[in-house]
C-alpha cells in the first residue's frame, strides 16, 4: 500500500501543477481537509468532459475510475458531469471536487484510469 497525501494537500499539489502549464484549475467543492474523497472534473471542452473518483486498486495502488461523462463534447456532457458530482455532495459533503478545464489535452491523471 502506498502512502497517501492529504486530500487538501493533494488538491492544492494539483492546482499548482496546472498553473505552471498554464491549464485552470479550481476548487468546484472543498471536501475534508485530511481524508475527504476526491472527485476530479476534467473538461477538454470538444473532446469531451469527464468526472474520475479516486479509487484504491485491489492491489492497494492508486487508480482512478471514470464515474461520469464521456468522448462527447457540448454542455450536455458536462451538465451530466455537474449534476454527478453535485449528487455526490448530497451524500457526502466530505468529498472535494477539483475542476480543471484542459483545453489542450495535456493533464494527465497522476494514477492509471482503472476497470472493476
Amino acid at each position: 500500500m502506498q502512502p497517501r497525501l492529504k486530500a487538501g494537500l493533494w488538491v492544492r499539489a494539483q492546482i499548482a501543477i496546472c498553473q505552471s502549464n498554464l491549464i485552470t484549475a479550481m476548487v468546484a467543492h472543498k471536501g475534508n481537509e485530511d481524508a475527504g474523497a476526491v472527485l476530479v472534473k476534467l473538461n477538454r471542452f470538444d473532446a469531451g468532459c469527464f468526472v474520475y473518483s479516486r479509487v484504491t486498486t485491489l492491489d492497494g495502488e492508486l487508480g482512478w475510475m471514470l464515474v461520469a461523462g464521456g468522448p462527447d463534447g457540448g454542455r450536455e456532457t458536462e451538465f451530466v458531469c455537474d449534476e454527478y458530482w453535485r449528487k455526490q455532495i448530497g451524500y457526502d459533503p466530505d468529498v472535494w471536487v477539483l475542476e480543471i478545464e484542459d483545453h489542450k489535452g495535456q493533464y494527465e491523471l497522476d494514477a492509471p484510469v482503472v476497470d472493476f
